[in-house]
């Protein structure tokens, strides 16, 4: 908490005073006063956590503000958890089932606001999945972000048979925020999400496109008007929201905060520095990692995959389903013993199709030892700070599917995050990296994501990164303690919202990378020899929400009229580049390519095919989004290049 807010919510969700008890349920326009009602504008803050695994939404009254005070609350969602059962969890699972015709009774399905629901998402899609995985929709968030892929086709679940329908990445995703608007227009009928402030988080390393397709989620259900924040930001305002009014005890000039957020499909690394200005503490955001799909899916896989193979040396082969269902059963063992000092054994149980139900099964068991050995040494070795990912070359044909992070080793990708972003701290007064420095040192650790609750591996984390810090004669990163793993990312959303008001300690961020748009050289045709490409760059890294920067010097021919190809570069690593700096040159590790974007821009009077003089702007929209535009050099001509290039359609303005 900072010192403008006193924090009086509980450590535990379980303790929160939240939303929505039995009794606010029945009568929820009793938690709002006729003052409320009456009151102009948003009334409350409301953050988003639209997770891989869960979604979680907080909230807090703005009317706080008044006396200073800030509650904030987690909103307890009613869901399906069984066929004619709503129960209210503080966490919506991201799963969405795609049932049979005769699967379901008529009226089992019925929510609160809705007797038959488009899609049965939440807690019964994970429970009816874990039985019939090739029905259960999982990971949409992930699929926003593979490049290659029409977020916008029919193509999950992907391994389903031909009688199960399909659905889009970007429907499922809808289909969650669709779930939560419900929810809270059941329990505020007299306050609508869409007339709320509403705060959206997405990971740090989400590309331009991931985020339009966000945003335009967030459209499809009637909030248009919400923004969005960087996960690890998030996780950091809710930290300095529980503190209290105590952060800046726990936090100094010249800190470099590093924040790991380890979730069910992902891992994402970002670094903050904190800083002085007039003698006031600052937050910057100073780094990002890559997008790394790798988390705690891919442990309850390995743990599956363990098991598959006790039960082959005993002659016993296990179907493709078999495997997806036993991923399910090997999670939530796998959190047993972790939460449990008392279990070392936990008996699981593999369904068939048989006729005979008990003599169709398959038994085994998973020990305490083999979650260590595959999960500890398997996803967090003891490596030294020079080690990297490994890659190895892929087949030239593979199944479709997402394109996980080929090393398993966290601990590999964190080393290799921190030597790239050795310089990321230069242009700060307030912090000076030694000489000898092979790697940014980080001075404090910040963990998020359910990964993380497991003592066992939050712990051997930390001793891997002191091991090294030590190594270099630098002081060991201390834990900030306090953080809610769970609900911390949809609480420091919601807090957003009074920061952006003027209250509490504000992270400067902007865009996590610097963006490039390749520019091809008129050059005549040479056999065997592609038109040269330069990268100019158009948005540098840390451009802020709301600014726009334009290249009036820079003319440039855009074709009208027939399909043409923009190609765009994206680098976390360059960051002295300018709006308009061009590139003849770079390496794979400076600059990575983006999707290409082919769409047709509207003649608006021209002919076909003509080459139209032009300048560009580029602009960080106040929701986080980015825009490129092409401004006409002759007339009042204006085509807006889109980035969603992953909806199957074309984008022309």
């Amino acid at each position: 908490m900072t010192d403008e807010f006193n924090n009086i919510n509980p450590e535990n969700p379980e303790d929160v005073t939240h939303a929505a008890t039995s009794d606010d349920l029945a009568h929820p326009q009793a938690m709002l006063s006729e003052e409320q009602v009456k009151r102009n504008g948003p009334q409350f803050s409301v953050g988003i956590d639209l997770g891989t695994t869960h979604c979680v939404l907080s909230y807090a009254d703005f009317g706080d503000m008044d006396n200073d005070v800030l509650s904030l609350q987690v909103m307890a969602i009613p869901q399906l958890t069984s066929p004619g059962m709503v129960e209210e969890q503080y966490q919506l699972p991201s799963f969405l089932y795609q049932a049979h015709e005769v699967e379901l009774a008529d009226g089992s399905t019925s929510l609160p606001w809705a007797a038959k629901p488009d899609y049965l998402v939440g807690e019964i899609a994970r429970n009816l999945g874990s039985k019939t995985p090739i029905r259960l929709v999982a990971s949409a968030k992930s699929w926003l972000c593979h490049a290659g892929v029409d977020c916008k086709a029919p193509i999950l679940p992907t391994e389903a048979p031909e009688e199960v329908e399909r659905i889009s990445p970007f429907q499922a995703t809808t289909a969650y925020l669709q779930h939560m608007r419900d929810a809270w227009q059941s329990l505020y009928p007299d306050a609508p999400l869409e007339q709320q402030d509403v705060v959206i988080t997405v990971p740090a390393s989400f590309d331009p496109a991931a985020r339009e397709l966000t945003v335009e989620a967030a459209r499809a259900v009637g909030l248009g008007q919400a923004i969005l924040l960087e996960e690890p930001q998030a996780a950091l305002y809710s930290w300095i929201e529980k503190s209290d009014g105590d952060w800046r005890k726990h936090a100094k000039v010249g800190d470099i905060i590093l924040v790991i957020d380890i979730g069910g499909g992902t891992t994402d690394l970002s670094l903050i520095a904190v800083t002085e200005q007039d003698g006031n503490l600052e937050l910057t955001r100073v780094a990002v990692g890559d997008h790394i799909l790798l988390g705690g899916d891919n442990m309850d896989l390995a743990l599956a995959y363990t098991l598959r193979a006790k039960l082959e040396k005993d002659g016993k082969r296990l179907e493709p389903w078999q495997i997806q269902a036993l991923t399910h059963s090997c999670r939530d063992a796998k959190e047993k013993i972790f939460n449990n000092a008392d279990i070392d054994t936990i008996p699981l149980v593999v369904a068939s199709r048989g006729s005979s139900l008990i003599g169709g099964t398959l038994r085994s068991e998973l020990t305490r030892e083999e979650v260590n050995r595959v999960l500890v040494e398997g996803f967090l070795p003891e490596v030294a700070v020079s080690e990297r990912p490994v890659s190895r070359t892929r087949t030239g044909l593979r199944t479709a599917g997402l394109p996980y992070a080929q090393d398993a080793g966290i601990t590999r990708h964190l080393a290799a995050f921190l030597a790239k972003q050795q310089n990321a701290t230069d242009d700060l007064k307030d912090i000076n990296l030694p000489e000898h420095a092979t790697f940014l040192h980080p001075t404090a650790v910040l963990f998020n994501g359910g990964v993380l609750k497991a003592n066992t591996l939050a712990e051997r984390l930390m001793a891997v990164l002191n091991a090294w810090l030590t190594a270099e004669q630098a002081p060991e990163a201390r834990l900030l303690a306090g953080a809610d793993l769970d609900l911390a990312v949809a609480r420091g959303a919601a807090y957003y919202g009074f920061v952006r008001k003027g209250k509490g300690v504000r992270i400067r961020g902007g865009t996590a990378a610097s963006y490039y748009v390749g520019i091809e050289s008129a050059m005549p045709a040479v056999p065997g020899l592609a038109p040269e490409i330069q990268a100019l760059c158009i948005a540098p890294f840390g451009m802020e929400e709301g600014t726009q920067e334009e290249l009036p010097d820079d003319e440039f021919g855009l074709v009208i009229g027939e399909p043409v190809r923009f190609r765009f570069f994206a680098s976390n690593i360059r960051r002295d580049d300018k709006v308009g700096t061009r590139l003849d040159y770079w390496t794979e590790e400076e600059l990575t390519e983006l999707d290409e974007i082919e769409i047709t821009l509207p003649e608006e009077s021209r002919k076909p095919g003509e080459v139209v003089p032009v300048h560009l702007c580029a602009a960080v929209t106040e929701v986080g989004t980015l825009e490129l535009q092409a401004v006409s050099q002759k007339d009042t001509g204006r085509w807006k290049i889109e980035f969603d290039v992953r909806a199957g359609e074309e984008s022309p303005t």
